[in-house]
């Protein structure tokens, strides 16, 4: 079974990426009209600094550094679960969901890997350069051991924004409705392109254990570049690597929970 589902999950891919492409002009404007937005936002950040110099102690390259890590994870975890999550919504009120759990393959997979999110390779295309430039420019000594975290940290980060996503989602096979709850999350993570430390302790803690976002960009980026990081002190660097699977095994149980509860389109 195993076998046979790693042989569909490419040919699941492969047509939802087709489909996509139909209308190859409105796609790439679209992710051009991505592009300049959050390109409207890194500008702001850098307008704001050639003003104040520093924010939060931190400088110019290391808040670019700050924002394309930020940008970076969450456009490969949210290419794995925000779309398909999301519309998880409408399936369970129009009852189609009931449709995927009759199939002999898992609800998850199908959905995730038939929905899989090519969009977001504006945000990498943005993503990528800018933190090519910032790497090259923070004043760090790179070493084996720096560069194998920031890749790890990387990876957990995208693991991390997945599962929370992927829990937000499943709350509508309980509810019906969670989409609501998608609000809450952006409005948290738009904070998490900036420092930790600028926030009052209450959202710190917030952002640490309730909505843990900053364990997606300013914790293990302050880590790497040896900023102070609040509550966390010096186990920053070592809970930014376990968040991502942690949650990861938490979201795979809430998963299996909301599903327990799921009682079809009729309630």
């Amino acid at each position: 079974m195993l076998i046979h589902h790693l042989r569909v999950l490419p040919l699941l891919v492969r047509m939802h990426v087709r489909s996509q492409m139909e209308y190859r002009g409105a796609f790439w404007l679209d992710r051009l009209a991505v592009i300049l937005s959050y390109g409207s936002v890194f500008a702001t950040i850098s307008i704001l600094l050639s003003r104040f110099d520093t924010l939060g102690g931190w400088r110019w390259p290391e808040l670019a550094l700050l924002f394309s890590f930020q940008l970076l994870a969450y456009s490969l975890g949210a290419a794995m679960s925000f779309t398909q999550l999301r519309d998880l919504e409408e399936l369970v009120r129009l009852g189609t969901y009931d449709a995927l759990l009759v199939k002999p393959f898992s609800p998850w997979a199908y959905l995730i890997f038939s929905g899989l999110n090519i969009g977001y390779a504006s945000h990498i295309l943005l993503a990528v350069p800018l933190m090519g430039w910032a790497v090259l420019s923070v004043d760090i000594a790179w070493t084996v051991h720096s560069a194998l975290f920031f890749i790890a940290a990387i990876i957990s980060s995208t693991l991390l924004t997945a599962a929370i996503i992927t829990m937000i989602g499943a709350t509508a096979l309980i509810w019906v409705r969670s989409n609501h709850l998608f609000s809450i999350f952006f409005g948290f993570w738009e904070l998490t392109r900036y420092p930790l430390n600028i926030f009052p302790g209450g959202i710190q803690l917030v952002l640490i254990t309730a909505v843990p976002l900053a364990l997606t960009s300013s914790v293990p980026v302050g880590a790497l570049l040896g900023k102070p990081i609040p509550i966390l002190g010096d186990w920053a660097g070592a809970v930014a690597l376990v968040a991502g699977p942690i949650w990861v095994l938490i979201a795979m149980a809430y998963w299996r929970y909301a599903n327990s509860r799921y009682q079809g389109a009729g309630g």
